[in-house]
């Protein structure tokens, strides 16, 4: 694997770097804006190399045992987390992660693998009483779930370990080979991570990483000898992909516009550090970063001036500084856009509470009130750190207001009252809610996943085993 200022990333596979001369792509700095890497467009030639390599391996390994998978995967973890220090140190360079965030993700990451390498042990299949059908004296039958072969991942560049692992682990888990396409800014990570499952016994080819962008990414999509597609990024890259994998299992993680809805009766203040670390933490780049603040109108002022409060206290500046909340964003292309979004606000009427300040790709915290429902910030995904305050009055207006968003990813509720509670878990369209945690507060043993155009599909442990796994029954007649 390449390494250095200025070296060229390429593809990993069958257990050592494949080189290919397709089109390079610079990979800037964030926090300098200078060319650090360049990466070379693996193409259909390398993709189909990796993914014949994922379906010997896939052949070669199809009678190992479950005990013997949950041994590599606990080997993986080790490793991981001996590693979780350089991990993050990856991470917060490529994609401007707070490197205390990018440590949290790595070793979020090695207790996810070994959760998956525990679970995998007690998956089972179901006996059937064929006799309780007609014709069926005199059979014994059963099913279980078994691997499809080869699972092409494309991931997004904001949780470069973990989105990775989220696929690639219980995918392999269940016996399948990986193919990975990583998101540009997270290559680095991503070949880290193959490197890894490598060195902890893993065999070679389970595990392979295509560089590139869009060309790589379709051409792994759609290559026939391709089972499943696992996406996780925006809901536009995401339809394509979607019809390049055609009848073939899709999965998908897309886009998002979370509300996070905060009644009269809640904890104001506590509201307000929950929601505010979950809107602007790591530069608001998670899909389920609080964006949409919901507000009972009689509640508005207090949690206005206590959320405000909490935004400004989070410290901005270097990736580096352990100290850091809101670090630079992925690339300046991506700051331009969140501050146009803001302006198209105001220039229709909304106003700042808290104004967001620019220096080269970082983007301070902003939050804007009064924001019209035909701007782009209430009406697209922001995917940084703004978020805006909405007033309403009863329970119905508040659910009018969450659901008024193609998208349906995870959503919060701040509350005392158990009714209101259960009344938001009935009418919130939403894969996920928390209930007075705000939106960006996950755990891995729970599906996650979105409704409406949020995607299809669900991740965690076991839900994610059974996503990348099939039923196959036999029947015995004696």
């Amino acid at each position: 694997m390449n390494s250095g200022a200025t070296s060229i990333l390429t593809s990993f596979v069958d257990g050592e770097s494949l080189d290919h001369s397709g089109a390079l792509l610079d990979l800037v700095d964030p926090a300098n804006g200078l060319v650090g890497a360049r990466l070379s467009e693996a193409g259909e030639r390398s993709v189909s190399d990796a993914v014949e390599s994922a379906k010997i391996a896939f052949k070669a390994n199809m009678r190992s045992t479950a005990y013997q998978r949950s041994m590599w995967l606990r080997a993986v973890s080790a490793k991981i987390l001996e590693s979780s220090e350089t991990l993050a140190s990856i991470v917060s360079d490529e994609v401007g992660k707070p490197v205390r965030v990018a440590t949290a993700e790595a070793r979020r990451a090695a207790t996810f693998v070994e959760a998956c390498a525990f679970s995998l042990l007690e998956r089972g299949g179901e006996a059937l009483p064929l006799d309780a059908m007609v014709n069926g004296a005199g059979k014994f039958g059963f099913s279980r779930r078994v691997p499809y072969g080869v699972v092409g991942a494309v991931t997004s560049f904001n949780g470069p370990i973990t989105l990775v692992l989220q696929k690639v682990v219980p995918a392999m888990a269940v016996g399948n080979a990986v193919v990975v396409k990583p998101a540009p800014a997270g290559t680095r990570a991503a070949l880290a991570l193959a490197q890894l499952f490598l060195d902890a016994g893993v065999p070679k080819g389970l595990f392979n990483v295509v560089t590139g962008d869009r060309a790589t990414a379709l051409a792994l999509a759609s290559h026939p000898d391709v089972h499943v597609v696992s996406f996780t990024g925006g809901s536009a890259a995401g339809e394509v992909l979607g019809r390049a994998t055609g009848s073939r299992k899709y999965l998908a993680e897309l886009g998002s516009n979370t509300a996070n809805i905060v009644f009269a009766d809640a904890n104001l203040e506590r509201a307000a550090t929950k929601i505010a670390f979950a809107a602007f933490e790591a530069s608001g780049q998670q899909c389920i970063s609080a964006q949409r603040i919901l507000v009972q109108r009689e509640a508005l002022n207090s949690f206005s001036e206590a959320f405000v409060s909490a935004a400004a206290s989070l410290k901005v500046g270097s990736a580096s500084d352990p100290a850091t909340d809101v670090g630079p964003m992925v690339h300046a292309a991506a700051a331009d856009r969140v501050l146009a979004m803001c302006e198209d606000a105001i220039g229709r009427g909304a106003r700042y509470l808290l104004a967001p300040k620019r220096e080269n790709c970082i983007v301070s915290p902003g939050i804007l009130i009064d924001v019209p429902f035909d701007a782009r910030l209430w009406a697209e995904e922001v995917f940084g750190p703004i978020a805006i305050l909405q007033p309403f009055d009863t329970v119905d207006e508040a659910m009018k207001l969450a659901n008024d968003t193609p998208y349906g990813l995870q959503g919060s509720v701040f509350t005392d009252n158990l009714t209101t509670a259960l009344r938001c878990f009935d009418e919130f369209e939403v894969g996920g809610l928390w209930i007075n945690e705000a939106s960006r507060f996950r755990l891995d043993n729970y599906p996650f996943g979105g409704v409406k155009a949020s995607g299809v599909g669900r991740e965690g442990i076991k839900y994610a085993m059974e996503e990348y796994s099939q039923w196959k029954f036999v029947g015995i007649s004696r």
